[in-house]
Order: structure tokens, then C-alpha cells, then sequence
């Protein structure tokens, strides 16, 4: 085949491979079950996640965000950077009161950090205190950054005790370098 012809059909099969009939307005959005219950579970929980990103995107880069749970709280605050809520004037990180495992738009969420008792309960005041000043609230691009993995990657630098490690496909997450 020639190489006039590779590009266009890699294009059509990379868009065709990151649709659903149905589109991200009905993909699942429900728990994944991973994260403890909060109402039956007293001690502190912090958790970070990744998921494949919504389409054909997904086949390179992931979405990465947190949950904070802090003792005796009967919710999870969910912590993310969401790119669409800049074209509605809204600050694009996010802080919500959330179902903290989600379907990330229909991809199944993976664990990348699990934090709970003391330790957590410690780091969760350093974690609000990143999240006060994370320098992007208003910005997003997709690539190189900032994007929703620059704020995970933002929040693991001011707080290094996390040892928090996002995903090689956190695309984004180097931008922290270009901190004022």
C-alpha cells in the first residue's frame, strides 16, 4: 500500500476505534467499585485514578484525577481538571463532592495511589493547600499542557510525601516545569 494512502486510513481507523454508537453523553459514568464505601469507613482515604481518555484519544493518553476522603467524612471530595468547562466560563479544575471511583466517560478507572488511616488524614491539608494554588484553574490544552494530568502532577510536587506516580500516558503531567 502506498504511503499516500497509510496516513488517511490510520486517521479513519484511530477515529472509528474511539466512538461509540452512543456517544460520552450515555457512556457509563457509574462506580467502579474500587473505592470504599465512606459511610462505612470511618478512617481517612486518599486515592488517585487514571482512565483511558474519552475516544480515539484513549489509545494514547489517559485522565487522571483525585479523591480525598478525610476521617469520619460520610463523602469523597473529588479533585480533576476538566477541559470542557473553560468553553462555559467555569474554572477547569473541579472540586465536587463525588462518587470517587467513576467510569472516566465509559473507561474503567485504575488505582494508582490508596492512602488511608493517619498517614492520609496528615496529607490531606497539604493536598487542599496545592489544590488552593494550583497556578491553572482557568487554562487548559490538550497537549503539551496544562491538562488534566498537569493538576495530579501539580499536587504530587507540592506534596511530595504522597508519592504519588501517575501513568508514562499522563500526557500533560510535565507541565508542572513551567510553574510560576
Amino acid at each position: 500500500m502506498s504511503t499516500r494512502y497509510l496516513l488517511p486510513l490510520l486517521s479513519l481507523v484511530l477515529a472509528l476505534s474511539g466512538c461509540s454508537s452512543d456517544g460520552w453523553r450515555t457512556a457509563s459514568r457509574a462506580s467502579a467499585g474500587i473505592a470504599p464505601l465512606a459511610e462505612h469507613t470511618p478512617e481517612a482515604v486518599i486515592q488517585a485514578y487514571a482512565a483511558d481518555a474519552w475516544g480515539w484519544r484513549g489509545l494514547f493518553a489517559v485522565h487522571t484525577w483525585i479523591a480525598v476522603k478525610p476521617q469520619h467524612a460520610d463523602q469523597y471530595i473529588v479533585y480533576e481538571v476538566i477541559g470542557w468547562r473553560e468553553k462555559r466560563g467555569l474554572p477547569v479544575l473541579r472540586q465536587e463532592r463525588d462518587i470517587p471511583d467513576r467510569y472516566w466517560f465509559g473507561a474503567r478507572p485504575e488505582l494508582i495511589l490508596d492512602l488511608r488511616g493517619p498517614e492520609a488524614e496528615r496529607l490531606i491539608a497539604p493536598i487542599q493547600a496545592a489544590v488552593r494554588d494550583y497556578p491553572w484553574k482557568h487554562e487548559y490544552r490538550v497537549f503539551p499542557g496544562p491538562n488534566s494530568n498537569t493538576f495530579p502532577a501539580w499536587v504530587a510536587q507540592k506534596v511530595p510525601e504522597l508519592n504519588l506516580e501517575l501513568p508514562f500516558r499522563a500526557i500533560g503531567s510535565g507541565w508542572t516545569q513551567f510553574a510560576p
